[in-house]
């Protein structure tokens, strides 16, 4: 499947944008003010004025503005998207064009951050981690029940806790709470 184009979204979303009540006259006019002092090549002093025109209702210039940056080319409605990101997020979040490019298994500029919260660590850590974890494990099995065959390696069990943090100590108690009553 062809990657969508901000175009493409921008023909989509249209009328998702200009439904009543999607986007308030002040986020309209935030969202013109942004495209026309960081880039006055896609809006020009001109077509902000026109677009922030008060005597024209809200839903023809968004109509008009949409029109315009459609006509502009890829740029300027990915800048509008930008945009629309920084001054109307929770509105942004649920563009149909956003839930298309979700379910086609698509990536997105800014849906990169999930993964990063998820790894962040890195794969060092969680190899170092699971090795740790399954190094305890082997040594709680191969251990024997008899504490006078290796009583250096119970002890040292038991006061690891100290040295490992509280959220793995809990679990490690639980499990040497009966071996350490015969210490």
């Amino acid at each position: 499947m062809t990657e969508q184009t901000y175009c493409d979204r921008l023909v989509q979303d249209t009328p998702f944008l200009t439904g009543l009540g999607r986007l308030s006259e002040q986020q309209v006019d935030r969202i013109i003010l942004q495209l026309n002092r960081y880039y006055p090549q896609i809006l020009s002093n001109k077509d902000a004025e026109k677009f922030r025109n008060p005597k024209v209702s809200l839903r023809v210039r968004l109509c008009d503005l949409l029109g315009h940056l459609q006509r502009s080319g890829e740029r300027d409605c990915q800048e509008f998207y930008r945009a629309l990101y920084i001054h109307a997020q929770p509105l942004h979040s649920c563009l149909p064009s956003r839930h298309a490019l979700q379910n086609s298994d698509c990536t997105e500029l800014d849906s990169g951050t999930a993964s990063r919260e998820l790894s962040d660590r890195g794969p060092m850590a969680f190899l170092t981690c699971l090795g740790l974890a399954a190094g305890l494990a082997l040594l709680l099995y191969c251990c024997p029940p008899d504490p006078k065959v290796l009583p250096g390696a119970r002890r040292v069990l038991g006061f690891s806790p100290v040295i490992v943090d509280r959220h793995v100590s809990r679990f490690l108690l639980a499990f040497l709470t009966d071996d350490l009553g015969g210490l």
